[in-house]
């Protein structure tokens, strides 16, 4: 049975504009502080309370740990498509 790769391009084309999405706003975060509840951002396990408000995240998290996992995940979806491709 063949598997239908145009439908595999396009959604590996959508992650691939998803991931770019979430590197540009993570970007906004760092510039403006804007985006602070991106739901992506939030704490695992236990949120931080500062004067009964939610602390926003740490911008050397985003930049460190955040931005480098999407530009992975950019990768591997990239060598996926190109895998595709052949």
């Amino acid at each position: 049975m063949k598997r239908d790769v145009t439908k595999d391009k396009k959604n590996i084309e959508g992650r691939i504009r998803s991931a770019e999405a979430a590197i540009k706003i993570a970007h906004e975060y760092l510039e403006t502080g804007a985006h602070a509840d991106f739901a992506p951002f939030r704490p695992l396990f236990v949120e931080k309370y500062k004067d009964g408000k939610p602390c926003p995240p740490h911008k050397d998290w985003v930049r460190n740990v955040y931005i480098k996992h999407c530009h992975k995940r950019i990768a591997r979806l990239e060598k996926a498509l190109k895998r595709l491709d052949h």
